[in-house]
């Protein structure tokens, strides 16, 4: 899952951005309202994580262009957590809403919620065959035994379940398990898909549909 954090403080943005990582997200920072926009303007993310308070471009402003693309669901993150900020975010076109101080776990449910919001919608567990993935516990299994997945494994294998036998290609699986670091002339997808294989045993269940990408039969 790809998320663009966008946050002024930047020790604080990198803190959120390593927990969101270890938590298996792609994540990318921008430290103003007008870098958030031009990335959002070349990268589909799944969600943004918001800040109000932003400099060059204030959030709001943000919130408003963001909402009229209705290309990412939006979460506001702000120290502003009275009712009535919450209720001029919401008007704003935020999806949701958390004040500062937060508890790091809320904000990675409320990610994974806005996220099996999207249209179409994801379903909590996902499942092919006798493979199950469950992307809130981070847990993948196959035949009831327990697959132990990096976290690029995880995402790939998660992209490839959520398409539903759709073809998931090389740029998709970059756009939204990577980040904007990484080389797109990179072999990380083959490699990745092959540890992935290997590590889901037989018979084989991620299919390569040359000069198209990816796939698992549902």
């Amino acid at each position: 899952m790809r998320v663009l954090l966008v946050e002024d403080e930047q020790p604080l943005a990198g803190y959120i951005a390593a927990g969101l990582r270890k938590h298996g997200f792609a994540v990318d920072v921008a430290v103003d309202g007008r870098t958030a926009l031009e990335k959002c303007e070349v990268t589909p993310y799944d969600v943004v994580v918001l800040d109000r308070d932003l400099p060059v471009v204030h959030g709001d402003t943000v919130c408003r262009q963001l909402a009229s693309r209705g290309t990412a669901r939006v979460l506001m993150l702000t120290a502003s957590g009275t009712v009535e900020d919450r209720v001029d975010g919401l008007t704003l076109g935020a999806d949701d809403y958390l004040g500062k101080p937060f508890a790091f776990s809320e904000l990675v449910a409320r990610i994974r919620a806005l996220a099996r919001r999207s249209a179409p919608a994801r379903p909590p567990v996902l499942r092919a065959a006798d493979v199950v993935v469950d992307p809130a516990r981070r847990t993948a299994e196959r035949a009831g035994r327990a697959v132990h997945l990096t976290p690029k494994e995880f995402g790939v294998l998660e992209q490839l379940l959520a398409a539903s036998g759709a073809v998931v290609s090389a740029e998709t699986l970059l756009d939204k398990v990577w980040d904007e670091h990484a080389d797109p002339f990179t072999n990380a997808i083959r490699i990745t898909v092959g540890t992935l294989r290997r590590k889901l045993g037989e018979p084989p269940i991620v299919e390569t549909v040359t000069g198209a990408g990816y796939r698992i039969e549902p």
